[in-house]
């Protein structure tokens, strides 16, 4: 009998918005092992990895990752990301081949255009602003708008969880010199920044040109994290600082993740891409 292969194409694969949010690992290896992707523990323990069905990996402190298990992992169109202890900084990422460029280029067309640019920054905005005319106002004015809304917003968690808070504050390397709340607010939005730089790149778009933020390393992954920060990041890290002193990595990966999963992230992103370029003409 005659042995026949088949390739499997990328549509075959279920898309960005419909797979699980993210898996982290540290101090272990991912190899392949019988043509499936696996992980294999400091401890010996090994799993397997169903890369078709999740957005993201992050790779922590004390991982490796074999080329066969790349090469698995890409062909699932699935992101990789090396980030630093506790998920608390954002290395590199592995691009995944896009299909095509068009919404790159229509990115671009949005962004190099103040006129369309504004219009896109007013989009994200009427998110956090549904009953708010936008006619006449500059990007400056609406960022105003948004610092007020978020002081607003970190004040009300702070008088329902019963926690201090005292503003953000965060010294990149030193997290000790931050307080609890803040701490679990800058691992939530590096898990969230993750999360978003990894759909944004399946969906064929670029994470560092931005509508509304600039001049950092991924103003459009800000730009898009904003929509999603009041429940998956400020509302969790409130609801964390209340119940504990010390929370480690794993469970807020974990508590992060189930949020992720319940906000349905991943199809909310993509309706908000959609979104948010319709019908511009870029």
């Amino acid at each position: 009998m005659r042995k026949v292969i088949f390739k499997l194409s990328r549509d075959f694969f279920p898309q960005n918005k419909d797979r699980y949010p993210l898996l982290y690992f540290e101090h272990g290896r991912i190899e392949v092992d019988d043509s499936s992707v696996k992980w294999v523990g400091a401890n010996r323990d090994i799993y397997a990895i169903p890369v078709a069905t999740i957005a993201t990996i992050l790779l922590g402190p004390g991982t490796t990752v074999t080329h066969e298990a790349v090469k698995a992992i890409s062909s699932s169109n699935t992101t990789i990301c090396w980030v630093g202890d506790d998920s608390l900084r954002f290395y590199a990422s592995g691009l995944t081949p896009t299909a095509d460029t068009r919404n790159l280029l229509q990115q671009i067309r949005c962004a190099t255009d103040p006129e369309t640019r504004l219009t896109v920054a007013k989009r994200l905005f009427s998110e956090r602003f549904p009953n708010e005319l936008f006619e006449g106002k500059s990007l400056q004015t609406l960022m105003g708008m948004e610092g007020v809304r978020v002081r607003a917003l970190y004040a009300g968690k702070s008088e329902e969880y019963g926690v201090p808070w005292n503003g953000r504050r965060y010294i990149p390397g030193k997290m000790e010199a931050s307080d609890k709340v803040n701490r679990f607010l800058t691992h939530a939005n590096s898990l969230l920044y993750a999360v978003i730089t990894s759909s944004v790149i399946a969906h064929g778009y670029d994470p560092r040109i931005g509508f509304i933020h600039s001049g950092s390393p991924l103003p459009f992954v800000y730009d898009l994290s904003d929509l999603y920060k009041e429940f998956l990041t400020i509302d969790l890290a409130f609801m964390l600082a209340s119940k504990m002193e010390k929370i480690t990595s794993v469970c807020l990966v974990e508590e992060f993740t189930k949020r992720a999963v319940d906000f349905d992230l991943l199809s909310k992103l993509s309706q908000d891409l959609e979104a948010i370029f319709k019908d511009l003409g870029c």
